[in-house]
C-alpha cells in the first residue's frame, strides 16, 4: 500500500543520532553513507555515478616579471640565477617579492662577483711583511714606484710593490707612532712626544715639528692641503712646514677627557673628525666647516669650531669614517659598517648596517668600490661594497661581498690600503700585513645562494640542477643546503669536464626550502685561471598533499528504505535534508564524511550541491524527491 500517516512508518531522527551531530552512529537502518552526521543511502546510476576526482592543486601563473618566462613554464617549478652583482646578504631567493633579489645571494667567499653575468675567482694573499707590532698603513705612489707606507711600533718603511724598502729613522729619542699620514711627498707623524715631519724620496731621517709630550693617543691625516691632528681629546691646525715650538691653540677640546678621535677626512666643504668614548656611551662625527671671511697664516680659509652631525647608536663605536668622491660616506663601526650620502653642505644621513657580523676597522678607496677591513668567517681579510648602485632604489642599501681573505688566519683586520695608484690591496692583521698576489688566484671560491622556496610554504620536491660554467681552467663542486644547514654533494666535475644537469638526491624528501652551494676550484695546470660561473637553473615539483574530489549521488525522498526494507522517512523530510546541507555548505566550514561500504571516513568541504527533483507530485504529496549530488573536497 502507499506510504501514509500511520504507525508503520520510521521516525523522523535516530534518537541515538540527533540533529547537528557532526559523526553519525550507526543504528538499525543500514545507510551508506553520512555526511555531517547526516545519514543517506545512495542512489547510484550510470547517469549519476560515484566518482573520486584528483582536485587541480596548481592554479596557472601569467608571468609579469622582468625575468622572462619562468612563471609561464607548465609542469615545473623553475628558478634561475644569472648574475650576482648585487652582493650578499639574503636568507630566501624570493625575486617575486623584490626585483633586486634576482641579483643577490647569501654568502660568497674568494669570488669576483662584481662583472654582470659572471663569477669567478679572486687573487690569493700572501704575508707580505711582518714586524714587531700592529703596523698602520698609507698607500702612496713617491713619484718613481707605487708603495705602502708602514708605521710598525717605532719603525717607518717604504715597501715597493716589488718588495723593494727604505726604512725611516726617528728624530729624537724614538718612541711608539700613535698615526702616520703623507702628502704624497711628505710622510707625517705623532708619537708620545713629537709631531715629525719627513720626506718620502731622498733623505730618510725626519724632523721634530712641533712638542707633543705627554700624548697618549694620537691621529694626524694631510686633508684639503691642511695638516689636522688629534692629540689625545684635542683637535688641532697644524702648519705643515713647522719647525718646531709647542701645539697651536687647539681648535677644539672635547669635554669627555677619555674621549678618542678615530679619524679625519675631507669632503667638498668640510673636515670630518670621527670619535667615541671608550666605555661605549657614545660615538660621533662632527664636521668643521670653513670660515670663508678670515684667512690663517698660511692664506687658508679659517676652520670653525666642530659640530656633530652623526650620533650612533649607544655601544656601537666608529673606528674609522671616511668620504668619496665627495659624496659617499662610510663607517666602520664596533658593529659592522654602514654607508651614508653626503648633502651640498657636508651633512651625512646614514643608512643602517649592511653588514653586522663582525666589527670593521679601516676603510680605502678604488674605482667604484670601498675595501673595508674586517673578519670573514673567522679569518682576516676585507669587505668589498659597490657605492655605485643601490640594491633598492633611492634606499641606501648597497651591495656589499666578502672580498680578500688571509687564509687560515684566525684574527680581524686592522689595516686597509693600496699600493699607490694601483688596483693592488694590502691589509693587516696582528703585525703581518698580507698582500694581493699578482701570480695566483685562491685555491677554491664558493657562492651559496639564498634559500628557494618559490614564495611559498608548501613543500616541494627539488629535482634537477643546471650549473652554467665553462670548465676549460676549473672544476665545481654542486651541494644542496637544507634548513639545517646541512650539506649535500650533488655533483663534482673536475676540469674540462661536461656539466650536465644533474638529479638532486639529497636531501631525499620533500623540503619547504632548498640552498645551494657551488665551489670553484682554479686550474690544475695553470693557478692564473680558473672556471668561469655564469648561473644556474633549478628544476621543481610541489609536493603538496593532493585533494580529492568525491561526488555522491544521494536519494533523497520523503520515504525511503534500505536494503532489508525498513522503512524511514515522512513527508516533507526530502526537503528537510537538502535544506541541512545547503546550510552547512553555506557556513563553509569542514564537515566530518563517513562511507560505511569502505569504512572511510575523513574531513572535507562540501565543494557543491546539486539536487535534482524528477518526482511529480500526486495527489496529497508533494512529489519532492529526488538526486542529491554532493561533491566533497578532501582536506
Amino acid at each position: 500500500m502507499p506510504y501514509g500517516d500511520d504507525i508503520t512508518e520510521g521516525i523522523p531522527y535516530v534518537l541515538s543520532n540527533p540533529s547537528g551531530a557532526t559523526t553519525y552512529s550507526p543504528t538499525g537502518e543500514a545507510f551508506d553513507v553520512a555526511i555531517a552526521g547526516y545519514p543517506f543511502f545512495l542512489m547510484i546510476s550510470d547517469d549519476n555515478p560515484y566518482r573520486r576526482v584528483t582536485a587541480q592543486y596548481r592554479k596557472q601563473q601569467i608571468d609579469q616579471t622582468r625575468e622572462a618566462g619562468e612563471q609561464t613554464l607548465t609542469g615545473w617549478w623553475v628558478r634561475s640565477q644569472s648574475s650576482f652583482h648585487l652582493g650578499a646578504g639574503i636568507k630566501f631567493f624570493e625575486p617575486q617579492q623584490e626585483e633586486s633579489l634576482r641579483f643577490q645571494y647569501t654568502e660568497s667567499k674568494g669570488l669576483d662577483v662584481w662583472t654582470r653575468g659572471q663569477a669567478t675567482l679572486l687573487n690569493a694573499t700572501a704575508s707580505f711583511n711582518a714586524g714587531a707590532a700592529a703596523p698602520q698603513l698609507i698607500g702612496v705612489n713617491d713619484g718613481t714606484s707605487d708603495c705602502i707606507v708602514i708605521s710598525d711600533g717605532t719603525a717607518i718603511t717604504k715597501i715597493t710593490s716589488a718588495s723593494a724598502s727604505t726604512t725611516y729613522v726617528q728624530a729624537g729619542t724614538a718612541s711608539t707612532i700613535f698615526s702616520i699620514t703623507t702628502n704624497g711627498k711628505q710622510y707625517f707623524f705623532i708619537n708620545g712626544t713629537h709631531v715629525h715631519r719627513g720626506n718620502l724620496a731622498g733623505t730618510t731621517s725626519d724632523t721634530e715639528i712641533y712638542n707633543a709630550s705627554s700624548t697618549t693617543r694620537g691621529t694626524i691625516r694631510y686633508v684639503k692641503q691642511r695638516l689636522i691632528a688629534a692629540v689625545n681629546n684635542s683637535i688641532y691646525e697644524l702648519n705643515p712646514n713647522n719647525a718646531s715650538g709647542a701645539l697651536p691653540t687647539a681648535l677644539f677640546t672635547h669635554p669627555n677627557t677619555s674621549w678618542v678621535w678615530s679619524s679625519i677626512s675631507e669632503g667638498p666643504s668640510a673636515i670630518y673628525i670621527s670619535g667615541y668614548d671608550p666605555n661605549g656611551t657614545s660615538s660621533s662625527v662632527f664636521k668643521i666647516s670653513l670660515d670663508t671671511a678670515n684667512t690663517n697664516a698660511l692664506g687658508f680659509p679659517e676652520l670653525l669650531a666642530p659640530t656633530v652631525i652623526i650620533d650612533l647608536p649607544e655601544g656601537e663605536s666608529i673606528n674609522d669614517f671616511d668620504v668619496y668622491l665627495g659624496l659617499y660616506a662610510v663607517l666602520a663601526t664596533s658593529k659592522g659598517f654602514r654607508v651614508g650620502i653626503s648633502d651640498a653642505t657636508g651633512n651625512i644621513q646614514y643608512g643602517p648596517l649592511l653588514f653586522d657580523e663582525a666589527a670593521c676597522n679601516a676603510i680605502a678607496f678604488r674605482d667604484r668600490f670601498a675595501y673595508i677591513s674586517t673578519t670573514v668567517d673567522g679569518e682576516a681579510g676585507l669587505i668589498r661594497t659597490d657605492l655605485s648602485t643601490t640594491v633598492l632604489s633611492g634606499s641606501l642599501f648597497f651591495p656589499w661581498a666578502y672580498d680578500l681573505v688571509a687564509s687560515g688566519v684566525a684574527a680581524s683586520s686592522t689595516q686597509v690600503a693600496f699600493f699607490g695608484k694601483s688596483d693592488r690591496a694590502a691589509f693587516a692583521t696582528g703585525n703581518t700585513i698580507y698582500a694581493e698576489s699578482t701570480t695566483s688566484l685562491v685555491a677554491t671560491g664558493s657562492l651559496r645562494t639564498g634559500y628557494i622556496r618559490y614564495n611559498t610554504l608548501e613543500k616541494k620536491i627539488f629535482k634537477l640542477m643546471q650549473a652554467r660554467v665553462d670548465t676549460t681552467n676549473g672544476g665545481i663542486l654542486i651541494q644542496s643546503v637544507d634548513s639545517l644547514d646541512n650539506f649535500y654533494t650533488i655533483g663534482n666535475f673536475s676540469q674540462q669536464s661536461a656539466v650536465p644537469e644533474i638529479n638532486i638526491n639529497y636531501p631525499q624528501t620533500a623540503q619547504e626550502y632548498l640552498g645551494f652551494q657551488f665551489t670553484l676550484s682554479r686550474s690544475g695546470t695553470d693557478v692564473t685561471k680558473g672556471p668561469l660561473f655564469t648561473g644556474y637553473q633549478l628544476r621543481s615539483l610541489p609536493a603538496v598533499a593532493r585533494q580529492r574530489l568525491i561526488q555522491y549521488p544521494l536519494s533523497c525522498f520523503d520515504h525511503e528504505s534500505d536494503s532489508l526494507g525498513v522503512e524511514i522517512g515522512y513527508e516533507g523530510s526530502a526537503f528537510a535534508r537538502a535544506a541541512q546541507l545547503e546550510a552547512i555548505e553555506s557556513a563553509g566550514d569542514s564537515i566530518q564524511v563517513q562511507d560505511f561500504r569502505t569504512g572511510e571516513s575523513y574531513i572535507g568541504l562540501i565543494e557543491e550541491i546539486d539536487f535534482r527533483n524528477n518526482t511529480p507530485s500526486d495527489k496529497r504529496f508533494t512529489g519532492y524527491g529526488g538526486i542529491l549530488l554532493v561533491t566533497i573536497r578532501t582536506i
